[in-house]
């Protein structure tokens, strides 16, 4: 592992909770967590870290705002309040995300374009929001702003891509409502497709500004590979890819299985689903868009089997409903990808209530210097 590195935001921010500890005993602390956590059901593998626990971000927010000096700044908003912390470079961050941000921050200045005052509401520019393909190389730069009307647009454009012309695509997103939410309805293509492709375990995926992708694409991949080498599909199951999101993990699992169903309620990231099975040409995957746990007690109810069910919940973990659905479906193997130790924990006490029992526990440490750290459990009957 490469020197470690200390941030010099560190009490201003919060966002990294344990980057006072060395990443030797960032990683025995998070080990600690998940034996204390699942260590009763099974024995916890060692958990597999980072060679380099450095810019692994590929995903990047910036709010703007002003200091009390009245200049413009950008940043990170403090842990727990609005207020923003100005940031030049994140220890996290992809570096040539930061780059573009600090290029963006003086552009505003030279074409006198005014930050967002989200007390007011008045102002042009809220956030920017950048997405870079660590295989592919594409970035995106997506500018959130107040209002849709933009100053010298064009100039503006040219200027920001005579400086950075590795980017790809920029995006228009205009957010006018007073909300926390960083993008709004509305966004305008304002150079490139609108998208940024990115390849993962062999799999080319789109990703548009609101398309939802795991944010450390290293870490993803041992995630993902680990989760298929607890499976052990073979080419007559048939997999159910729970809360599917955009499709990465049921596309990955579709050169192992008979067929893969892919379940998610946003209409949004089906509709990516779709478009990244097109473009992998995959003919073996559907994508429903339907309540998980309502889509698997209907299949239940008509006879039709269920192999393996994968599980990637959001951090607040499954609920009972869905859980039930599960039990009800019955299948040989259920994946569980946790992003929280503790939901997981819960959720598989459920299941071994009902006839399952814990095989194998892998964490996986997806996001360094902060507390969160993610799991693979393998269930079967």
């Amino acid at each position: 592992m490469e020197k470690e590195l200390k941030c010099k935001l560190l009490k201003k921010c919060g966002g990294c909770q344990i980057h006072n500890l060395t990443y030797e005993k960032q990683l025995e602390f998070k080990m600690k967590k998940v034996v204390r956590l699942m260590g009763r059901f099974h024995h916890v593998e060692d958990i597999i870290g980072m060679e380099n626990p450095y810019h692994y971000r590929n995903k990047v927010q910036a709010a703007f705002g002003r200091d009390r000096n009245n200049r413009i700044i950008s940043g990170v908003y403090q842990s727990s309040t609005h207020k923003i912390v100005p940031v030049d470079s994140c220890l996290l961050e992809d570096e040539k995300a930061d780059e573009i941000i600090v290029t963006i921050r003086k552009l505003l200045k030279s074409f006198k374009l005014k930050p967002f005052d989200d007390v007011k509401m008045t102002g042009f520019l809220r956030h920017v929001l950048i997405k870079r393909g660590f295989s592919s190389g594409e970035v995106m730069v997506v500018l959130v702003t107040g209002e849709e009307a933009f100053k010298s647009k064009r100039s503006f454009i040219n200027a920001l891509l005579g400086r950075h012309p590795e980017i790809t695509t920029i995006v228009q997103n205009i957010n006018s409502r007073r909300t926390s939410l960083v993008l709004g309805e509305k966004s305008i293509v304002l150079y490139g497709d609108g998208v940024i492709r990115e390849q993962l375990c062999g799999y080319t995926f789109t990703i548009s500004p609101k398309a939802f992708y795991q944010i450390n694409p290293i870490q993803t991949e041992v995630l993902y590979n680990k989760a298929m080498e607890f499976a052990q599909i073979d080419n007559s199951d048939i997999v159910i890819d729970a809360y599917c999101g955009t499709g990465t993990i049921g596309i990955i699992a579709s050169k192992y299985a008979k067929r893969v169903i892919g379940v998610e309620l946003n209409k949004d990231a089906v509709n990516d689903a779709r478009k990244n099975a097109k473009l992998n040409d995959i003919k073996n995957i559907d994508f429903v868009c339907a309540d998980a746990g309502r889509y698997m007690v209907d299949i239940a109810e008509q006879g039709l089997p269920a192999d393996v069910v994968i599980m990637d919940p959001p951090r607040a973990g499954s609920d009972v409903k869905f859980l039930k659905s599960v039990i009800k479906l019955n299948p040989r193997k259920v994946v569980y990808i946790s992003c929280n130790p503790e939901t997981c924990a819960r959720d598989v006490l459920f299941l071994l209530k009902n006839k399952y029992k814990v095989r194998k526990i892998q964490p996986v440490d997806m996001f360094p210097h902060t507390e969160h750290v993610e799991c693979v459990v393998l269930l079967s009957k």
